[in-house]
């Protein structure tokens, strides 16, 4: 605990906690896609992802609990950083409208990260939570059933909830910084082990560019597919016609 502590302490640590943190948060990030992406198999294999998740808490709480751990220490982390730098250089640079060199990215790390941590609440309202009051149809989301399993019906929560178009593009926004702010973090998660020189370099910011290209490409897929119509037909046969639940309308 001792050595926790003075590793929290100095610059350097918390440098290493905001790394490695990162290097875990980004790699949920990819198998979290890879797992959305099922969206474009039948909808049994959605389904029966969803419902082993949810039928194997010893592996769906220690992964949760892990994930906030990271997330926290991410972002306190960030903070504390944000303010050791501020508190090393109280004036500003005179005569300079923005740092040299510095990307859009970089300049911008504390507020898109503010942003993302917003629609990550949002985002378990929406799906885990199925909080009716966010989904602009004030229906319970999780309360749709696969038919013939009984279990939840995930292909329908996702077709649903990406059917407002307010939605849909609130979340393709929030992916879009989301992944700006992975490309810049890992190429600074490398830069903060000591793992990036003038050869490397380059490739890791290459890396880095491509890696949240393809994620943010995965992610606002699913969304897109929606709103062109993908699972319209579906869901409208497992709603309830009888029910005031608005239905999806295919794509002629």
């Amino acid at each position: 605990m001792k050595l926790l502590q003075q590793i929290w302490r100095s610059a350097l640590g918390k440098k290493y906690v905001m790394a490695f943190s990162g290097a875990g948060l980004f790699l949920f990030a990819v198998a979290h896609m890879l797992g959305n992406l099922q969206f474009f198999l039948p909808p049994t294999f959605l389904n029966a992802y969803g419902h082993f998740l949810q039928s194997t808490p010893e592996i769906l709480w220690p992964a949760r609990l892990g994930l906030l751990a990271m997330v926290g220490s991410h972002i306190a982390a960030a903070i504390s950083l944000s303010a050791l730098n501020r508190s090393a250089r109280p004036i500003g640079y005179q005569g300079a409208s923005k740092p040299y060199a510095a990307s859009a990215a970089s300049r911008t790390m504390i507020y898109s990260g503010s942003i993302i941590a917003a629609f990550i609440v949002y985002h378990l309202l929406h799906y885990t939570v199925t909080v009716p009051a966010v989904n602009g149809l004030s229906m319970d989301l999780g309360s749709l059933r696969e038919p013939g399993t009984g279990h939840h019906d995930v292909f329908a929560m996702i077709v649903l909830g990406f059917s407002q178009p307010a939605v849909a593009v609130f979340y393709i926004i929030s992916v879009g910084l989301l992944c700006l702010h992975l490309g810049h973090g890992v190429a600074s998660m490398f830069q903060s082990l000591g793992m990036r020189d003038h050869v490397w370099g380059p490739r890791i910011a290459a890396f880095a560019r491509v890696a949240s290209l393809a994620l943010f490409l995965g992610y606002a897929a699913v969304p897109v597919a929606v709103m062109c119509g993908r699972g319209a037909t579906y869901v409208n046969e497992v709603v309830d016609s009888t029910s005031k639940t608005p239905m999806v309308k295919p794509v002629k």
